[in-house]
């Protein structure tokens, strides 16, 4: 038995769910990962990735030396390099001076619109803080944006219509106070595995009902009271046809709507043509299942909501995610313990991201860059003239690269994203990375983006620097310095605020912005000097248990559940809405729906987990086909076969498996070598402009010999 010489609280990198692990560290050496049984959110729970999937740090692979291709790369010619031996290594001197020397040569050639940066979900809310920093007080530019543009943004636009807030509005452990409560668009055991466990508690412990909308069978399902199981792409005929069961049989809450609501008659008169059959005829869900649902949530006590991207990764997601605003809204099932309307986040900090203001319409604590009011208040912060910071709102993740020409995005600046494998229509994605005149990497490896850079600036791990993540809860918790960064990697925050130095000086600004600071907590405070939300969080106050914000001073306990008086918009707003199709239907040349997602041994883009152990217990992509379909197809488990659609194809092997729906075939996005976003569609939701990653056409074709011949075999491991 190891002894430690000691161990470090801190907070999981992985999923949104923000558990407690205490690392425990041998010769600086982390061998173990514990989390103790009174941690609030996780109650000594961990998944697969949170106990074990932190071996990614240590990995051969591992960029720890400040890099720069040796091949001067250009527009229209830039190419990938993940041979080594296509860099040159550098000092971080010589590495920052010549991203300052390039970002200031195009800022002053073309202006803030040819400046752009991907902030990074993975990064602290210090991190985050500064990098949106540094674009918008020196280069004077909004167009700073991260991955919740392509995870949460319909269901961020929803909330801020209906209610003027953007996040959670109550904590996930409460699902054991509700009656009812509806999972929909989550595979909530394989995306946020403790919170799943809370969810099977309150079924099995406390005899709650529970309602899955999802058009896969997942293993909720074998808990739930009722399974809905939708057709992709028809969230709002389903969730108005509930609404619509919910006004005509008198279950609305009339004192709720008349006190804290406005827009309901027009509401209501909007839902006359989505009826159950219509429903039924269009979703696929039979009618009487969506009748039994409605009056299930909304004669509950308490009655609770919860999803996940198949809400918002939709042309229709803002839509969609106000589907489900309005049932809360309806029937009062908002601002009390065990209720409410709960986004589940898919990174460790997508939500301390956002608040910290890597958006292009928000300033940190969601203040809108388009008004006076907020730019003055951040112009004071940050030593700036009065004016100086940019008025309009910029471009989004999906709009930053296909801006990439000239007179649009000539420089992007990429901390710990991973575009490559994330945007949808990848074949037209990287003719966008070819076009930049200058890429800036900024991470841990070398992955399918950080291979187009010019430069690689090499940063350390969740463990080996401070600050602080948030998570799905609103919950800030500590992150904690646990080992010595390997190599001559640095902390995201070093980093950065060395660089703005430098580009500072180029530009000769006659005062500086600020960027020498004590550590992490004086970034975190002069955030929350203006974003108010935050004013009462101090790293004291955090340092065993997290905060929830709001927490406006520091004598306040921070705030489990919102909305119990009011809403940040005065009253809650019902908006009538229309039911527009995916943007790409089936037909007789590609007959099938595809529709993409994540597994429990993977994250995301796969520059974490498939630098892990956990890569062997799912190593190769599978494409996951209901048994009806495998047999007009002739194939079975394990077999070849090649999925195109209009874009681009794949091939990989074939799981023949129940949680399928017959018409809608199912691949995981973390396989550059299968990457299931050479599928999808680049179609936008019109008001959050995410893309639709969860519903495209495609058609399945037998593998050629030689194809098949280049798949590894199939092999049972992990869960199979």
């Amino acid at each position: 038995m190891i002894t430690p010489d000691r161990i470090v609280s801190t907070t999981c990198p992985y999923c949104g769910v923000g558990c407690n692990l205490h690392l425990h560290i041998k010769d600086d050496f982390i061998y173990r990962i514990t989390s103790p049984h009174d941690a609030v959110v996780n109650k000594g729970n961990l998944c697969v990735k949170g106990r074990f999937g932190y071996d990614f740090m240590y990995h051969p692979d591992r960029v720890v030396t400040p890099l720069i291709r040796k091949t001067p790369q250009r527009p229209g010619q830039r190419t990938q390099a993940f041979d080594r031996n296509e860099w040159l290594e550098a000092s971080w001197e010589e590495a920052l001076d010549y991203v300052a020397d390039r970002l200031v040569e195009i800022y002053q050639r073309d202006g803030s619109r040819a400046m752009a940066v991907y902030c990074c979900a993975k990064a602290t809310n210090e991190d985050n803080y500064l990098l949106q920093k540094m674009f918008r007080a020196l280069f004077r530019t909004n167009n700073v944006d991260h991955c919740t543009r392509l995870c949460h943004a319909g269901s961020v636009v929803a909330l801020q219509m209906a209610l003027g807030t953007s996040a959670m509005s109550n904590t996930a452990s409460e699902v054991i106070y509700s009656d009812c409560f509806i999972v929909t668009g989550s595979n909530t055991t394989e995306n946020h595995p403790i919170i799943a466990l809370q969810m099977k508690e309150a079924v099995r412990k406390h005899g709650a009902n529970l309602i899955v909308i999802d058009p896969r069978r997942l293993e909720l399902c074998d808990y739930a009271a009722l399974w809905l199981p939708l057709k992709p792409g028809t969230n709002v005929p389903l969730f108005s046809a509930m609404a619509h069961v919910i006004v005509k049989e008198g279950l609305v809450n009339h004192e709720f709507i008349a006190t804290r609501t406005t827009g309901y008659d027009e509401f209501v008169r909007s839902l006359e043509p989505f009826t159950p059959e219509y429903a039924e005829q269009v979703a696929g869900v039979d009618r009487n299942l969506i009748a039994e649902a409605a009056r299930m949530y909304a004669t509950a006590r308490n009655g609770a909501i919860y999803w996940g991207m198949g809400i918002s990764q939709f042309s229709n997601g803002t839509a969609s995610a106000l589907g489900l605003i309005h049932l809360a809204l309806l029937t009062g099932h908002i601002g009390r313990l065990g209720t409410g309307l709960n986004p589940l986040r898919g990174q460790n900090n997508v939500q301390g991201a956002s608040d910290a203001g890597a958006m292009p319409f928000h300033y940190p604590g969601y203040m809108e860059v388009d008004k006076e009011e907020n730019a003055r208040k951040w112009e004071k912060a940050w030593n700036i003239e009065p004016g100086g910071l940019n008025r309009t709102r910029g471009l989004t993740t999906t709009e930053i690269l296909a801006h990439a020409h000239p007179g649009g995005v000539r420089a992007l600046y990429i901390m710990g994203e991973n575009p490559m494998m994330t945007e949808p229509n990848l074949n037209v994605t990287r003719q966008h990375m070819e076009q930049l005149e200058f890429l800036v990497a900024q991470d841990i490896f070398i992955n399918e983006s950080g291979a187009f850079a010019d430069v690689f600036l090499p940063a350390t791990s969740w463990a080996e620097k401070e600050g602080a993540f948030t998570n799905t809860d609103r919950r800030v918790q500590r992150v904690r310095r646990a080992i010595a960064p390997r190599g001559q990697s640095r902390p995201d925050a070093e980093i950065i605020c060395d660089l703005a130095q430098r580009i500072e000086a180029r530009l000769g600004r006659p005062t500086s912005a600020g960027w020498r600071y004590t550590g992490p907590e004086e970034i975190f405070r002069e955030m929350a000097s203006v974003a108010t939300m935050f004013a009462g969080i101090t790293y004291d106050r955090i340092d065993k248990v997290g905060l929830q914000y709001p927490v406006p001073d520091e004598k306040h306990p921070g705030t489990p559940f919102l909305f119990a008086d009011s809403f940040p918009s005065g009253r809650g707003r019902f908006f009538p809405l229309e039911y527009v199709p995916v943007a790409e239907e089936v037909d007789d040349e590609y007959p099938f729906i595809l529709t993409t997602g994540r597994l429990l041994e993977h994250w995301h883009g796969g520059t974490m987990t498939r630098h892990s152990q956990l890569d062997a217990l799912y190593p190769t992509p599978l494409v996951e086909i209901h048994e009806i379909d495998a047999a007009r197809l002739a194939v079975k488990t394990g077999d070849a076969v090649r999925v195109s659609s209009r874009r681009g194809s794949v091939t990989l092997r074939v799981e023949v498996s129940p949680k399928a729906r017959p018409g809608v075939v199912f691949i995981p996005m973390h396989f550059t070598e299968a990457a299931a976003n050479l599928l999808t569609i680049d179609a936008l939701d019109p008001q959050a402009k995410i893309p639709e990653f969860k519903a495209c056409a495609v058609n399945i074709q037998i593998a050629e010999p030689h194809e098949a011949a280049q798949l590894p075999e199939l092999v049972a491991r992990g869960r199979y």
